[in-house]
């Protein structure tokens, strides 16, 4: 049985051992509860008793010598061992879910190291990450035609497939293993992900943007600029 399938194994069977636990709880709280009433109701009938006893010349007015009965005692002694189960059965409860979660954890990193060395044998073998139009994303320092690093910029650019695409559609940032020689882009100064949108100024000192991040959800008709150049654009027609 793999890693990943006794991880499931385990959460299947947690729902119904923590509900075993939370019933067991809501039993002894219940029960604590009934003990807790019937003690006080016990404890205000003798303070009554000693009260009247005090006042009749029965009891003397030492408090040192004034005590609750055996019953009240160990009462309020029950009511304790009760209070102490709940925090037992409630400390169990936590660390099952606490033990998934490390068992989590442990997946999660099995997997991430699992994806770093594959893109360690990427770039050994000299596999290049694919970029716009599925040339080489290389270089943010040519200011040649043709855009930094070679890139020619099209409006007909799709990133990823469009199942990628749509797994990621608000632009948000995505908490995946990268290869930190990847060139990242838009405003969020992420990879390339999903489909992408290029600034027409061929001087945009960014050039690709996620749909998400511009708030576009298709690929815009005409020319299309950035919110930075097309500001830095009005500025220069109102001079």
């Amino acid at each position: 049985m793999s890693f990943l399938e006794e991880f499931h194994a385990n959460l299947d069977s947690l729902p119904v051992i923590l509900r075993k636990k939370y019933t067991l709880l809501r039993d002894l709280d219940k029960s604590l509860q009934d003990i807790k009433r019937q003690n006080e109701q016990r404890c205000e009938q003798e303070i009554e008793d000693i009260k009247r006893g005090v006042r009749s010349g029965n009891i003397t007015p030492d408090t040192s010598a004034i005590r609750f009965s055996d019953e009240a005692l160990d009462e309020q002694k029950h009511s304790i061992r009760v209070a102490d189960e709940k925090v037992a059965l409630a400390v169990q409860a936590y660390d099952l879910v606490d033990t998934n979660i490390q068992q989590l954890d442990q997946y999660l990193k099995k997997f991430d190291e699992e994806i770093r060395r594959e893109r360690e044998n990427a770039a050994i073998t000299g596999v290049p990450a694919s970029g716009p139009e599925g040339n080489t994303k290389s270089g943010r320092g040519n200011e040649s035609g043709t855009g930094r690093g070679g890139r020619k910029k099209t409006r007909q650019t799709t990133m990823v497939t469009e199942a990628q695409a749509t797994s990621n559609p608000t632009g948000m940032d995505l908490e995946l293993p990268v290869d930190p020689n990847e060139p990242t882009y838009c405003f969020c100064n992420q990879v390339s992900y999903g489909a992408m949108v290029a600034c027409d100024n061929p001087n945009c000192k960014i050039e690709w943007f996620h749909f998400g991040c511009v708030g576009l959800k298709e690929q815009p008709k005409g020319k299309w600029y950035c919110s930075n150049c097309a500001a830095t654009k009005n500025r220069r027609r109102g001079k």
